[in-house]
């Protein structure tokens, strides 16, 4: 086979690969609408039945990118079956705690205590942390979970 014949196959059969993978029906299909439906009941049932203040915030500004967290990241992705709520939410808390980006580990941390963790297991969560990304990112996800506990434990003092 030369190098002309080769090229010549690779590229017809990139090409009938390239149609057969477009032809093919994609296995979730939503539209824009039954997407945006699914992460609005995501966030319901995340936030019981409350909205969620970043995202609301986000829409005010940058409503395609709200609109996309929305759709795509909860309706989508969250609004898969195969995790339920609670294991979905302390691997969330841990991978945010790890990325160093405490603001979203706490809004996460919020929803798993929704969902029945514990604040113990939050903690170690925390405490896995450090072995996995180190102390300055475990430091600073434990002071966003301590003022999440101060916050939630003022709150049933206040009765709201």
């Amino acid at each position: 086979m030369t190098l002309t014949t080769l090229g010549s196959s690779c590229c017809y059969g990139a090409l009938w690969l390239s149609a057969a993978l477009f032809a093919l029906e994609p296995v979730h299909a939503a539209s824009e609408r039954e997407r945006l439906e699914a992460g609005r009941e995501v966030i319901e049932r995340l936030n019981q039945g409350q909205p969620q203040p970043a995202l609301e915030a986000m829409r005010e500004e940058f409503p395609f990118l709200a609109d996309a967290t929305q759709g795509y990241a909860l309706g989508e992705v969250w609004g898969r079956e195969i995790l339920d709520d609670r294991t979905r939410q302390l691997i969330t808390v841990g991978v945010f705690a790890a990325l160093g980006q405490p603001d979203y580990m706490k809004i996460h941390a919020g929803y798993a205590l929704n969902a029945g963790v514990s604040e113990e297991e939050l903690k170690e969560v925390i405490y896995l942390t450090t072995v996995h990304a180190g102390f300055p990112p475990a430091i600073a996800a434990s002071t966003a979970l301590a003022e999440l506990f101060q916050e939630r434990r003022q709150r049933a003092e206040d009765g709201s």
